[in-house]
């Protein structure tokens, strides 16, 4: 059974930075994929990055040149660096894993089987 924990978020200035990670307990690192979502209040969960087994990255383009999510296979860790955090980056962040690599690289909530329970991104103008 897989497992994800998120960790890191909290409340930031816009222009701030923040580092999200989520350890993965019971994935098997072979062929799978792992990515960051984000949920706003009122607003449906969106796919912000993605990361496959080879390291290839796919992002947002609301994020993209901000945020850059990479992995410590040794840790089983995801980890999501935030840059030049705005307003509109607030959201709970959720971690998302998936073994079935026909999806690709793929930011769709459908893409993912496995989630965390969420960590809390606020940023303030």
């Amino acid at each position: 059974q897989v497992q994800l924990v998120e960790s890191g978020g909290g409340s930031v200035q816009a222009g701030g930075s923040l580092t999200l990670s989520c350890a993965a307990f019971g994935l098997t690192y072979g062929s799978y994929r792992m990515g960051w979502f984000r949920q706003a209040p009122g607003k449906e969960r969106e796919g912000v990055a993605a990361i496959d087994s080879d390291g290839s990255t796919n992002y947002a383009d609301s994020v993209k040149g901000r945020f850059a999510i990479s992995q410590d296979n040794a840790k089983n860790t995801l980890y999501l660096q935030m840059n030049n955090l705005k307003p509109d980056d607030t959201a709970m962040y959720y971690c998302a894993a998936d073994y079935r690599t026909f999806f690709g690289l793929s930011l769709a909530r459908y893409a993912y089987n496995f989630w965390g329970q969420g960590t809390q991104v606020t940023v303030s103008s």
